[in-house]
This record gives C-alpha cells, structure tokens and sequence, in this order.
C-alpha cells in the first residue's frame, strides 16, 4: 500500500456531512434583544416589594457585582427596600465539610415553610483560589426546598471573602427581607477560617457538629463555640444514634466551661437526623425560645444596632478598597512595583507605602 495513501477507519469523518439546521436566528435575536433590556432601579424595588423571585434574583446580582458603573444603581435599589427591611429572622449556619449543612438546611427549612414561614437560604459555595469559580451545587443538594414555593434559595460563591462569607451577603439579606422573606437562613463555607463575618450579620447562630468524626474543628473549637447559640449534632439515625447521644453530653459540659453571653443566653446541646427529620422541631423551639428570651431583655434590637454600625465601617473598607484597586494610575503603577519587589529592587512595605501615597495625592487635588 502506497505511503501518501490515507489509512481509512471508523473514527474518520466523511465529507460532505454537515450538521442540520436547527437554529432560529430571529429566536437567537429576540433572546440577545431582551438581555440587553435591564430593568430600572424603580422596576426591580417595586418587583421585589411584589415578591417576584426573578426581580429579586436580578438585583442580588447587581448588588454582588464588582462593576463600578453598578454601584450607583445597586444602591438605589438597597435605599427603595432598606424601609421594608429588618422584619425577619437571621439564622447562620456553620460546621465542617461534611456535616450534612445542606441535607440539614433542606429538610429545616422545609419545616419552617410547613409552619407556614417564608424562608431564603444565602448559601455560600467555596471558590478556588486559582481559577475563581465555584460550582453552586446548593440548589442540586436541595433539590426538594428549591421546588417549595415558600422558599428561595440563593448560592453565591464565597471568593476571597474571610469566613466564607459572600462580598455582598449583608445586602442580599436586605432585598430578600423587602421580598417578604421571614427567615433568612446563610450558610457558610465552614471551611475552620474566621466565623466572625457570619456572626455579625445573623441574630442565631448554630453550630452542626457529627459524632466520631475526630473533632476537625480542635484547634479553633473553642472560638466557634464561645459564638454559638446552639450545638446541633446531626446525623443521629441508626447506629449513629448511641454515638451522638454521648457527643452531646461532653459538649454540654464544655459549654458550662466558657463565660456567660452578653445575651444571658445558655447555648443548647440538641441532636438531630435529617434524613428522618428527628430533631428538628426542638431546634426551631429553642431558636424561638432565644428570640423571646433576648427580646425581653433587650438585647436583641441592641445587637441589630451593633451590626448596623459594623456592616458601616465594613462597607467603608470595602468601598476604599475597590476605589483603590480601580484607579487608573494604581493600575499603571500597581503592576510596576510588583515587578519591583519580586525582583528585589524594594521592599513590599515602601512598594504599599508609596501606591498609598499615589492615592492619597489623587484624592486632594
């Protein structure tokens, strides 16, 4: 057989075949037309006071967005649903990899929906640090909550964010309250970093632990647990049960170790299953029970208040940050002195010092 002869075989394409037709280009138009047609500020606060789910998921969108040119609008929309706001529940829920946060959020939330309450869940999926993204598998692990008419469920990717908290989570809480959303339920990452983002803008915090499992939490327990307002250890089906039983006593007895709250609230040691949903009723008693509790005494409206000033100065600090990394100059400038430092023609703190006072020199012209 001659060299220059091509080999046939199975895998190889024959000519002429071509693909049918199966688009329509004036469907492809209409659909590029529509997505071009962002709607008003007005349009999207009056969609959400409405309790139109795409209006509110839209505006989530703008208001994580680290555009620039939709920072103005993403206020406007926070200041027309800010009046409607701070009616519901915040619950944050954190634990490690692994412990059933979602199957947990799912078959809670659809207790509460049962009771006829109207629950969002700001679910928080891990970024990679190299490539950025994330997968947003919440809605797949909850696959019968995100079908319940009564709830809504958001996933966000977590990004560089301290404790796996979403950028914008604080304001996402704000649109779903204006939406008519009673319980806000976020969950974190839970990956042992920094709690404290989640803490400052929830009212309840629970903390999901497993039995036997090595306790992965050792090393910051104690800082997540002085947090809590409540220990759920879940997973107690089977022969899991006996295990779980015994995790809730020593954590009990940890939990009499550490100092008093503020709140001159006793965090609660329960155990749940959500696969049989065991459990799950106590654990909205004693969320209930806290929000009486704390309410009477004072102490909850006073926290809400705390908050409000804290999210303030974070989104002072925020704001600084992005002006900064978005200025022109900083840029240019940004991308010498990195060069600069690696090449070890500066130090990493006069290199700092000398981009700040760019800035600083900028804003007083």
């Amino acid at each position: 057989m001659s060299s220059s002869k091509k080999q046939s075989g199975s895998l190889q394409e024959k000519a002429g075949i071509s693909p049918p037709e199966i688009t329509n280009v004036a469907a492809i138009n209409q659909i590029k037309k529509n997505r071009r047609q962002q709607p008003s500020s007005a349009e999207l606060i009056d969609g959400i006071l409405d309790g139109n789910r795409t209006a509110l998921s839209r505006a989530i969108t703008l208001v994580e967005s680290t555009n620039p040119e939709h920072a103005a609008k993403a206020n406007e929309v926070i200041n027309g649903c800010l009046p409607h706001a701070n009616k519901s529940i915040r619950i944050g829920i954190t634990g490690v990899p692994g412990v059933g946060k979602s199957t947990f959020i799912e078959a809670f939330g659809s207790y509460l929906t049962q009771l006829g309450k109207k629950v969002a869940v700001l679910a928080v999926d891990p970024s990679s640090s190299l490539s950025h993204g994330s997968i947003l598998g919440d809605k797949t692990r909850m696959e019968e909550l995100v079908k319940d008419k009564n709830a809504f469920i958001r996933p966000s990717a977590s990004g560089d964010t301290l404790g796996g908290v979403a950028r914008k989570t604080r304001e996402s809480i704000i649109l779903c309250e204006a939406a008519g959303f009673d319980t806000i339920i976020i969950e974190t990452v839970g990956v042992g970093q920094s709690e404290t983002a989640v803490h400052s803008m929830v009212d309840f915090f629970l903390l999901l632990k497993i039995s036997g499992a090595g306790d992965e939490l050792q090393g910051i327990k104690r800082g997540i647990m002085e947090m809590a307002d409540a220990i759920v250890i879940n997973k107690a089906d089977g022969d899991n049960i006996k295990k779980a039983n015994q995790a809730k006593l020593e954590f009990n007895r940890a939990l009499h170790l550490f100092p008093p709250k503020k709140s001159n609230w006793q965090p609660k040691v329960t155990t749940c299953s959500a696969i049989t949903k065991d459990g799950i009723s106590e654990i909205w008693d004693t969320i209930s029970n806290y929000f009486e509790q704390t309410n009477e005494s004072g102490f909850f409206p006073e926290k809400r208040k705390e908050q409000n000033h804290f999210w303030m100065m974070e989104t002072i600090n925020e704001q600084l940050k992005l002006n900064f990394y978005n200025e022109p100059e900083i840029i240019s400038q940004l991308e010498q002195n990195k060069k600069a430092v690696q090449n070890d023609e500066i130090s990493p703190f006069a290199a700092a010092q000398a981009l700040l006072k760019l800035y600083f020199s900028k804003g007083s012209k």
